[in-house]
């Protein structure tokens, strides 16, 4: 029996944040109707057996996204709200830290990995010419700090291994040699950074951080609060969830998410984020029945008849892909509910219609139901920055902060 003064712990809150660029047919993604009635829209009809468990937000907006171009001054800020500068790559700024990263700084004490950030396309440097911009804009939203965009990983072998890979544990003389080791080489890339040019100095940087992580793991390792939420997941599981090299775009795709999903549940980490392609990608998206051409080619579509209805195929199915991820957060159970109960699962675009470049009436889905304090099953129609809702989420995650990017209120 258990006595009085015992208390069992609760599960954490987890938050993600996956994007899918050159946004929607908006006639197709908004419902007609507001609140828990809200009929699903064609392109939403993904989501129909889980809606209870998802709210569907309209009308958010990126002020700071009205200026620039069309693509890399509108991604870059996704998660950041704030203006990001124009620039072939000398003076990079996304104008803020991106809301994962805020979250990760709150968070970080309590996991292995501080985040986790994923794609399908590597970074790609140099210069759009049209525009003016580095691409290096497109290739990210994660930002550590305004001039720091966060080295996503690509791979799902390599991500697999970075969650479950051989921890360093042992004793505390062996823990105390991989302490100085890592001292020694933080102290001798510190001397060394400022001979650097600036595009070596940024390559440093991102070394310096696999170094620090790998710190962040030997003293997590060494170290377990027997009161914190403790994860109930048996090994043989977890080998069985090891990932091979995907196939195919959308085998990567499920990879990628499904990683997540076990990321959750292991409590690796509490934040992810996961970019399904980078802006101005030129992936043919064939695979989807019915579509014949690159999401960029056809979200440019001119009112063309023919190439809006490929449009449309192509966001029920990234739809699809995110609904699959909610089946099964919410078919783990976890404390009095389950892993999606515990979650906030952003969903979205940094753009309305791909041909107009809009980022006014973003779409925006919010699966889980945040510990029980989100309005979930529901349309909600709301004409306030996208930024609004990021500091509602930064609530729930235990950041304590008055505004967040062009934030003018919380959304709930």
């Amino acid at each position: 029996m258990a006595l009085a003064t015992d208390t069992v712990a609760k599960p954490p809150l987890r938050a993600a944040f996956i994007y899918f660029p050159n946004g929607v047919w908006e006639k197709s993604w908004v419902p007609q109707t507001t609140g828990p009635d809200y009929e699903l829209s064609p392109s939403l009809q993904p989501i129909a057996d889980i809606r209870d468990d998802v709210t569907v937000v309209t009308g958010l907006d990126k002020k700071h996204s009205h200026g620039g171009d069309g693509h890399y001054a509108k991604t870059a800020n996704f998660l950041t709200g704030m203006p990001v500068t124009k620039t072939t790559g000398k003076n990079i700024s996304s104008g803020g830290i991106s809301i994962d990263q805020l979250i990760a700084k709150q968070t970080r004490q309590f996991t292995p990995l501080p985040s986790l950030e994923l794609g399908t396309e590597p970074v790609i440097s140099g210069i759009d010419s049209n525009v003016g911009y580095t691409r290096l804009y497109g290739s990210h939203i994660s930002w550590e700090s305004p001039t720091r965009p966060v080295a996503k990983e690509i791979n799902p072998r390599l991500v697999y291994e970075r969650l479950f890979g051989k921890s360093i544990t042992g004793d505390s003389e062996k823990a105390e040699s991989y302490r100085n080791l890592l001292d020694f080489v933080l102290d001798d890339a510190k001397r060394l950074r400022p001979q650097l040019g600036r595009d070596d100095q940024f390559k440093m940087d991102e070394y310096l951080d696999s170094v620090r992580a790998i710190e962040k793991r030997i003293e997590f390792a060494t170290r377990k609060d027997p009161n914190q939420w403790q994860p109930e997941v048996d090994e043989d599981h977890i080998r069985a969830a090891r990932p091979g090299v995907p196939a195919e775009f959308t085998e990567h795709i499920g990879l990628m998410m499904d990683l997540m999903v076990l990321a959750f549940q292991t409590d690796s980490t509490r934040v992810c984020s996961l970019m399904f392609a980078n802006d101005v990608s030129g992936r043919n998206f064939s695979f989807v029945d019915g579509v014949n051409g690159s999401h960029h080619e056809l979200s440019h579509h001119e009112n063309n008849a023919e190439k809006i209805a490929q449009y449309e195929r192509i966001n029920r199915w990234h739809v699809e892909q995110f609904a699959n991820m909610l089946r099964k957060l919410k078919a783990i159970p976890e404390g009095d509910g389950t892993l999606l109960d515990n979650s906030m699962i952003l969903f979205g675009s940094s753009m309305s219609d791909g041909n107009r470049h809009d980022p006014d009436n973003l779409p925006i889905l919010l699966g889980g139901r945040g510990g029980g304090s989100l309005p979930t099953g529901q349309h909600i129609a709301a004409d306030v920055p996208l930024c609004n809702l990021y500091v509602s989420m930064l609530d729930r995650m235990g950041v304590e902060i008055e505004s967040f990017g062009d934030s003018t209120a919380r959304l709930f």
